[in-house]
């Protein structure tokens, strides 16, 4: 089925496209109106304007679109004022209790307390954090268990919206959502830590956007 919504872009002086209409989402497919013209796009496709269908992701009522290089992701119901393009994100942490980094970000705009794990292959969350933050991980994730300290637990494996460090902020994150209320600081792995350079220097740790 369906899901339609008006989604308006106020696009850059530079684009083609000077508004965009999200008006309904499926499964590889959305439709689109730009600038009063009706655009059926599949993924990889771009329309006459420039304006990219990236993904789209019906569960979680999301489209990713790409404008003159620039990468946004919508939510129905979601108004975006503005599309300009930004620089590439840095953040420079510096180690806490134990020696490990730690990082305050957001998961699906939402405040978080973040442990960076390098030997972490996804973001992995508790439970509990899930539930605060509003995400749906039993009926929008795909059930699985991992091995952990206390033992074989379930897991249950998502795509998180938006995850933001600093300057940093990408978009559909693989995560693992584990039952309980460990790990009690939100593990940033390699789903979001492969994306970028990461330099070691004495006391510090820079992440960078490539």
């Amino acid at each position: 089925m369906a899901l339609c919504v008006a989604l308006l872009l106020a696009a850059m002086p530079a684009t083609a496209a000077e508004k965009v209409a999200l008006h309904a989402l499926f499964k590889g497919k959305a439709i689109v109106m730009v600038d009063g013209t009706r655009r059926v796009l599949s993924i990889g496709d771009a329309s006459p304007e420039g304006v990219k269908l990236v993904a789209t992701d019906t569960r979680q009522e999301t489209a990713e679109i790409e404008l003159d290089g620039v990468r946004q992701q919508l939510q129905l119901g979601m108004v975006i004022s503005s599309f300009a393009p930004v620089g590439k994100g840095s953040v420079t942490l510096y180690p806490e209790r134990g020696g490990h980094f730690f990082a305050d970000g957001t998961i699906n705009g939402a405040p978080v307390r973040f442990m960076v794990d390098t030997g972490a292959t996804i973001i992995a969350l508790s439970s509990d954090t899930a539930t605060r933050l509003g995400i749906d991980f039993r009926r929008n994730g795909r059930l699985g268990y991992a091995n952990t300290a206390s033992g074989v637990t379930r897991t249950y494996y998502v795509k998180l919206n938006s995850v933001e460090v600093g300057d940093i902020k990408m978009f559909n994150v693989d995560a693992g959502v584990v039952e309980g209320s460990h790990p009690l600081d939100v593990l940033l792995g390699m789903s979001f830590l492969g994306s970028l350079d990461m330099k070691r220097d004495s006391e510090k740790l820079e992440l960078r956007e490539r």
